[in-house]
Formats: C-alpha cells, structure tokens, sequence
C-alpha cells in the first residue's frame, strides 16, 4: 500500500490529507446523530399527557432531559406558551432552525471534500500522463513500457484514490442528511402538535403542577 501511494505522486498527500479530515468528521458527526436517538412519538405523546394535566415543570423537566433537539424545541414552547400563538410559533421556528444547524455542523466541509478528492484524482491522471509523454518525448524510438510505467502508475493510483476516497464519503453524507430531514420533520410536525396542545391548556382548568 505504501508503495502505492509512493507511485501515485505528490498528488496522494492532499488525497490522503483529506481523506483523514472527512474520516473525523464522519465519526463526530455520526456520533452526534447516534446520541440524539429518541422514539419521539412516544416521547410526544409523554409530554403532551404532562402538559394536558398542567404539569409544565414536569414536563419541562422531561425534555431537558433529552439530546435529541426536540427537547429544547418542547422547552421554548413551554416556558413562552402565554405568548401569542403566532409569536410562539416563530421563536419555536428559530429554535429548530437552530438545532438542524447544529445538527449539520461540519457537513458542509464534508460536501466539499467529496467534490475535491474525485478533481485531485484527475489532477493526479493529468500530472501522470504528461510525466508519461515527457518520458517518451525524451526517449523516442527508445521507449519501452517500464520508462513510461512511472507516469501511468501515477494516472492510474491518483484517480483511483480520489474515487475511493470520495464514495464512501458520498454515501455517508447522504445517510446524514436523511437522517437530518426525518429529525427536521419531526421536529416540526410535533412541534406544531405541541401548539394546539398547549392552546387547549390555555383554554382548560388547570390543574396544580406537583412540581
């Protein structure tokens, strides 16, 4: 493998570089989503039972106790639920804009090693083949297969290293924006269900908050 990579040329340190940069940001990213695991529909239906009796501490308290960004999303609306509706609807907007950035922090560095490593990999087959008919410019009649190896080695190694660098990265990004749009859709989805929930207590008796 190393002699490979020697093969490929100058061209292999920014492939492998930032190879190891998408590699880091892949694993904090896929532990950060790993860590926001919730069965929000249950975790929903839990809280809006809490809200339904008048217990918003309790609550409140719930969701605090969650990494999934639906739990700040729930405590916004229920510390601000005596604002108007419209009111608490945007601030509860701004905050599940907040937690899908959080959530796509460093995808977009990610994006863009995807696109570089594949461009790199060219570069490298370019690089490759001018060294190739430099080579058999120099040597004319002469040539022979092992004078022109060292620059077709380098085309080769250098594309194949920026593809294979390139998708895995590609699909894992994917996975991770996937997973970002479900985690947004539910967010506003229960969101929403939270404010009919909390304008219906409004609305109701209250009962005493054992909190």
């Amino acid at each position: 493998m190393l002699d490979l990579i020697i093969k490929g040329g100058v061209v292999m340190a920014p492939i492998i570089g930032l190879s190891v940069i998408a590699l880091a940001i892949i694993l904090e990213r896929a532990w950060a989503l790993i860590s926001t695991r919730l069965n929000v529909p249950l975790f929903a239906k839990e809280v809006f039972l809490d809200i339904q009796r008048g217990y918003f501490s309790k609550a409140a308290e719930k969701c605090g106790e969650v990494k999934h960004p639906i739990g700040k999303l729930f405590i916004q609306g229920i510390s601000n639920r005596n604002m108007k509706r419209d009111d608490l609807e945007r601030l509860m907007e701004r905050e599940g804009e907040r937690g899908v950035k959080k959530l796509e922090r460093g995808l977009g560095a990610l994006v863009v090693i995807i696109g570089i490593e594949p461009m790199l990999g060219f570069l490298g087959t370019i690089v490759g083949l001018i060294r190739a008919f430099m080579t058999w410019e120099q040597l004319g009649t002469n040539i022979t297969v092992s004078a022109l190896a060292a620059g077709i080695y380098q085309a080769m190694i250098t594309t194949a290293g920026g593809l294979i660098a390139a998708i895995p990265y590609f699909i894992c990004y994917h996975i991770f924006v996937a997973r970002i749009k479900s985690h947004a859709g539910l967010m506003s989805y229960y969101g929403t269900q939270l404010l009919d929930v909390l304008a219906t207590a409004r609305k109701g008796v209250s009962v005493e908050d054992p909190h």
